[in-house]
């Protein structure tokens, strides 16, 4: 099922139902809290075992859990493969496994975790109890494999829609990034939750300080901070409104906050997988959001690097190769993003209309002759001269432009010198970037970035293959409409909207959880448009359940009282 469709509730549900305490593997201990959070505010008996906490804490959870006083026990990979933990699991009535993200257990997958592969010894010790795995980004090959290493080969799969309507999807151009991204905040989501994703560590400390410095209130996540203060920074972005965490892929997984806004990418992802993965983490509320991706050229020189250098098997590393390619693929796709996304995960789907591509549908043009043109650059510079370059000197050659590095090599004196003058610097980088995604051109990672022929370019300059290209905007493409949103609040209830959110911020503060354990935005919309009287008109909206009417139904209904009172004044 998508990210925030509801995975959680398939093994709550018949942990409750069942005999005994229901066991859920997960892979971050952030989640695990904020679960446990949020089920104990239901009523639910729930806890969790992890390297955070005292250990006379950890003490009382298992003497909870041998007493059969919890409903659902969180436990992480590598903690409940340990002597002690076995031991105290074959002590305690097990209602069931749950495998949560388990996607990680991949070896050939975007998040792969090697002490996943140990749970498959659940089947071995406890043959009798029942097991579901879960995770929101699975192809149909990584679902077998989910299935052979977890020994569930003949376990039913439920595959839900990809599909997260109420997301737009936006690729762009990089140019100036952090202009671009800060555009972004400022003009569509300025005071909104936003996660920012980078590269690599150095970049998200240099851009969370940008934004800080911008008016921004950003914060900084990667591996490489102290435990504390990424935990601190961490607790601040669940708990408060308006934080804009950058991060590295390191933060996310699993996390539960639901009004998250927008997810901005300004370095290109390695797969498509975890690229799904990551912006769904925004818009889980079902309200409108964006996921914003910018990238060049320079990326796929990098990631291709990277993949190169890697220590991997070369089984693995063309692997990785293929996942980059599609990843390639989305953002040069010309039709709509959300079918060549969903189409990735065997899905088929119509065009979407929220996403670039639909809202302002890209101009496609025939790129043949421009790509012989490159071709016979890089074929020329190779054969005559016994050279490789990058693609930036590539496109000075073809655009006639006399630049110091041209005047030394004397390659104003090439043939192709000057034949691509009546194409701009930015088409000729949207050519690039195209041929790359259909392997038509090679990136020599050894070196500098080098270009070079694949034996699929033959066709194109043998004129045997035709070539349809995007043509590159110079404007940056916004969302035209909103969709899968909750109704625009009427004005006479905005007022009494903000009461509620004030109400909800105050008591969150006071028990210590995020703002949306208390209740979501949908539910405090409604009790706004709906001014509810008593309990009796409470019980009717969703996300008031028994447990939370008794614990905040008169609070609720004196701040909605005060507030209606003031707004009649």
């Amino acid at each position: 099922m998508p990210t925030g469709g509801g995975k959680s509730l398939c093994y709550q549900i018949p942990a409750l139902a069942r005999e005994g305490t229901g066991v859920v593997i997960s892979s971050l201990i952030a989640l695990m809290q904020d679960q446990v959070d949020a089920l104990t505010e239901l009523g639910v008996k729930a806890a969790y075992l992890n390297s955070t906490q005292e250990w006379q804490q950890a003490r009382e959870v298992e003497r909870a859990f041998l007493a059969g006083e919890l409903d659902l026990l969180y436990v992480a990979p590598e903690r409940l493969l340990t002597d002690r933990c076995l031991d105290l699991l074959s002590r305690a009535k097990i209602s069931l496994f749950a495998i949560d993200e388990a996607h990680c257990v991949s070896q050939w997958g975007h998040d792969f975790r090697p002490e996943y592969l140990g749970l498959s010894y659940l089947a071995e010790r406890w043959p009798d109890v029942p097991r579901i795995a879960l995770t929101a980004t699975a192809t149909a090959e990584t679902q077998v494999e989910i299935a052979q290493r977890l020994s569930l080969q003949e376990a039913p799969h439920f595959v839900a829609s990809f599909d997260r309507p109420n997301i737009c999807y936006r690729i762009v151009e990089k140019k100036e990034v952090r202009r671009q991204l800060l555009t972004l905040i400022n003009e569509e989501h300025p005071n909104d939750s936003g996660i920012v994703y980078c590269l690599s560590r150095a970049r998200v400390e240099d851009t969370a300080a940008f934004l800080v410095r911008e008016g921004v209130n950003a914060l900084a996540y990667h591996a490489g901070l102290k435990a504390e203060l990424r935990a601190q920074n961490q607790a601040r972005f669940l708990r408060e409104e308006g934080v804009v965490m950058v991060a590295t892929i390191a933060f996310g997984m699993g996390v539960n906050k639901p009004d998250v806004r927008f997810v901005a990418h300004i370095d290109l992802p390695k797969s498509v997988e975890g690229y799904y993965q990551e912006t769904g983490r925004a818009g889980r509320d079902g309200e409108p959001a964006t996921a914003w991706l910018a990238y060049g050229l320079q990326d796929v020189v990098q990631l291709h690097r990277m993949i190169n250098d890697s220590m991997a098997e070369e089984f693995h590393r063309r692997n990785q190769g293929r996942q980059l390619d599609a990843m390639l693929g989305l953002c040069e796709t010309v039709s709509c993003r959300r079918t060549g996304l969903l189409a990735y995960f065997g899905q088929e789907t119509n065009a979407c209309g929220n996403c670039d591509t639909c809202l302002q549908p890209p101009e496609s043009w025939d790129g043949t002759v421009a790509a012989q043109k490159l071709m016979s650059a890089v074929y020329r510079l190779w054969r005559e001269r016994g050279q490789r370059f990058g693609g930036g000197h590539l496109i000075d050659i073809l655009r006639g432009k006399l630049t110091d590095r041209v005047k030394e090599y004397g390659h104003d004196s090439l043939t192709v010198f000057g034949v691509g003058a009546d194409i701009s610097e930015q088409g000729w980088r949207g050519v690039l970037r195209q041929l790359l995604a259909q392997n038509l051109l090679s990136i020599d990672t050894q070196g500098f970035g080098t270009l070079g022929l694949t034996e699929s370019s033959r066709e194109v300059l043998k004129g045997e293959r035709s070539l349809m290209f995007r043509r590159e905007t110079t404007v940056a493409s916004k969302p035209g409409r909103k969709t899968a949103a909750q109704p625009e609040l009427p004005p006479e209830a905005r007022a009494r909207f903000h009461a509620l959110r004030q109400w909800r911020a105050a008591t969150a503060k006071e028990h210590g959880v995020p703002a949306f354990i208390i209740f979501n935005d949908a539910t405090l919309r409604q009790v706004a448009i709906d001014i509810p009287q008593n309990a009796d008109d409470l019980r009717c909206i969703s996300g008031i359940g028994v447990r939370k009417l008794e614990a905040y139904g008169d609070a609720l209904l004196e701040c909605i009282a005060k507030a209606n009172t003031a707004d009649a004044f």
